[in-house]
């Protein structure tokens, strides 16, 4: 098996950061050793195959992107990346494993559905990476299949309060297959938006005429993602079932998981870069069809009323407690543009796969968050939240060498024609300029990314089965 040196670097950890070399033999970090140990022979750098260096810069666990959407069909369309386009492009950005989503849909077997995801995905990822499981019909069949999730090594699913006639579930569904989840140890997962309520703003506005972009926001009022958080955590509160929100945008919402939090309950939330930077005044709210290219669920929100401050806050005092990108893109040209004079129709997504790690970074240049809660909310704690963590998310003697070298030093310019590998005819965040760089990315011991190459291959990336929770009070 090949050995691999990590020299000159500060390891950066959830919880400090410190000058250390780092020993990988094959795909597991063997050693993290004090600069200049002799512990393991006097000249260690040349009896190893491949030395790194690392001056200057830091040496993190990969990013753990939590929620992505490869190939997921929406809105009569599918997601432009598929496994191959989009781990790709997730390794470019320092992300080294995402937990992506089988969809169950409407009669259709729980285990059906998790075949066809796994035969998508089998030997076209270039990072490794695992499933989550959407119930899109809750029904005796799916609980009873729901509870044998845990052997094939998922241990989260999710449930939508949104989409009515898609993948919606009312508050008896939830209920039940919460109950199934707290039997079991399963993860609940929810989209808390109110979908029956948001229809009714749809008709009315689409009747008015207001047909651009914009209105997405407004039908998707933050009322309404406060008002199903709010139940979601209720139902979890009754059944014991500990409860996930995904893409948590509005303030009023942070507030809800928050409140429950400080009762000790075991609820926790995630946000996206989106929700952090971009908001329905300069994004959908630009001129003509342009917001169709920020269009996602939940929606971006007012800047105006403050909810991307009160996101960042929440994140630096762990009201939430991690970021992933609900990564779901769709092209401007055939598949966003299906919705021209009439927003309902739009696909929802976003790509952002590519740029968490840097989007996120910047907040450490920002002063929004610091170095070390950077590592924990882009890979610690998606590792501890989904039971992977020991095996990822750490840089640590045994765990996996998923690797990071990132020069807080270089700079990266996104948009097209500059830093964008994925399947999109543009990019969410055209523009927008970061100081820093992802150098080299190590999955599993091989360098996949480096000196501006990708070196890595479809197939390098490998299914992981996952543990329950580690994150549980």
């Amino acid at each position: 098996m090949a050995t691999t040196l990590i020299t000159g670097g500060t390891v950066v950890s959830a919880t400090g950061r410190g000058a250390a070399d780092v020993l990988v033999d094959g795909e597991r970090i063997v050693a993290l050793l004090e600069p200049g140990s002799t512990v393991l022979g006097a000249n260690l750098a040349e009896t190893v195959d491949t030395v790194i260096d690392a001056s200057g810069k830091y040496v993190i666990p990969g990013g753990i992107d939590a929620h992505t959407h490869m190939s997921m069909p929406f809105g009569g369309t599918t997601a432009a990346d598929d496994f191959e386009t989009g781990t790709r492009a997730a390794a470019w950005g320092g992300t080294t494993m995402i937990i992506d989503f089988a969809v169950q849909k409407f009669g259709e077997r729980v285990p059906e559905s998790l075949q066809t995801w796994h035969d998508m995905a089998a030997g076209q990822c270039a990072v490794d990476y695992s499933f989550h499981q959407i119930i899109g019909e809750v029904n005796k069949e799916s609980l009873a299949e729901l509870r044998r999730l845990p052997d094939e090594g998922i241990t989260s699913y999710k449930l939508f309060m949104a989409y009515p006639g898609v993948f919606y579930s009312d508050d008896a569904q939830i209920l039940r297959a919460m109950q199934t989840g707290a039997d079991t140890g399963l993860l609940t997962m929810m989209h808390a938006e109110n979908g029956p309520a948001i229809d009714v703003l749809v008709e009315q506005l689409l009747a008015q005429g207001k047909t651009d972009p914009y209105y997405h926001g407004v039908a998707r009022a933050w009322q309404l993602e406060e008002e199903a958080t709010h139940r979601a955590i209720m139902l979890a509160d009754l059944t014991g079932a500990p409860l996930y929100v995904v893409h948590v945008s509005a303030k009023q919402a942070v507030a809800q998981l928050a409140a429950a939090r400080d009762r000790g309950r075991n609820v926790f939330g995630e946000t996206c870069p989106q929700y952090l930077y971009l908001s329905l005044e300069d994004n959908l709210g630009a001129p003509g069809f342009e917001g169709a290219k920020w269009v996602c669920s939940t929606p971006l929100r007012s800047r105006e009323e403050e909810h991307q401050n009160q996101v960042w806050q929440a994140l630096r005092t762990n009201d939430l407690q991690m970021v992933s990108t609900d990564h779901c893109p769709f092209c401007m040209k055939g598949q966003k543009d299906m919705g021209l004079g009439d927003f309902s129709k739009i696909p929802n997504g976003i790509g952002s796969v590519e740029h968490r790690m840097d989007l996120m970074y910047q907040g450490v240049v920002d002063g929004r968050i610091t170095l070390e809660r950077w590592v924990e909310i882009t890979s610690t704690t998606p590792a501890r939240m989904f039971g992977l963590y020991g095996r990822k998310g750490v840089l640590a003697p045994g765990a996996d060498a998923d690797i990071v070298v990132y020069d807080p030093n270089g700079h990266t310019s996104i948009g097209l024609g500059k830093t964008h590998h994925m399947n999109m005819d543009h990019s969410a965040w055209e523009g927008y300029e970061i100081d820093g760089h992802v150098d080299v990315v190590l999955s599993r011991g091989k360098v996949v990314v480096a000196d501006g190459e990708y070196r890595g291959r479809k197939g390098d990336g490998k299914f992981v089965r996952r543990d329950q929770c580690q994150y549980l009070i």
